[in-house]
């Protein structure tokens, strides 16, 4: 039966998009733009951001260029449910089908933002909702010796980006994959041959 294969994928679907929601109504109704909290000392913080959309709070055209990057996204999305439907019915590897779950889930996740947040919460117009950022991991901030040929006496933080429960489960399903990609993929040349 095809619909059990898919409630494993559904299923992560709808946890990573009810945890993700859940954080970002939190924050969003209950910091101030910008306010942080330390949760691990100087390593790991709450910060409350936002972004347009984009990896990095990369923009991309203005208003026409957000709607332009939205609908793309929910073609993007299209296809991956399209994709772990096919994983399933061939029976590919769980893993690489809850990977790639994991991924709808967190584009999802934005698309919500995108589409919805500016609406619901009053600041702008339907399809131009902000990202809602908040993990904030600064583990070593220093600043580039003189000496250096490039970036010379320059300040350099690693993991400067500030993301959201939806863009780590997209990292975690691409990691996944990129790990295990040959196992993955050896699979399923296997399943094309005795099919």
């Amino acid at each position: 039966m095809l619909y059990k294969k898919l409630t494993m994928p559904a299923a992560v679907v709808c946890g990573v998009l009810l945890i993700d929601q859940l954080i970002k109504f939190y924050i969003k109704t209950h910091f101030y733009l910008g306010e942080e909290i330390m949760v691990l000392g100087k390593w790991f913080r709450i910060h409350f951001t936002e972004n347009y959309g984009m990896a990095f709070g990369l923009e991309f055209g203005g208003k026409s260029g957000k709607i332009l990057l939205t609908l793309f996204r929910v073609v993007a999305v299209g296809f991956i449910c399209w994709y772990i439907f096919d994983l399933s019915k061939k029976q590919s590897n769980k893993w690489f089908i809850f990977s790639w779950a994991l991924i709808l889930a967190g584009a999802l996740g934005n698309i919500i933002d995108s589409i919805f947040y500016g609406k619901l919460f009053g600041y702008d117009d339907w399809f131009h909702g902000r990202v809602v950022d908040m993990f904030y991991f600064p583990i070593i901030q220093t600043t580039i010796p003189d000496n250096w040929i490039f970036w010379a006496g320059e300040d350099f933080e690693f993991f400067r980006p500030v993301f959201n429960f939806a863009d780590a489960a997209i990292s975690i399903g691409f990691v996944i994959i990129l790990l295990w990609q040959k196992t993955f993929f050896n699979e399923k040349q296997l399943n094309n041959q005795e099919s």
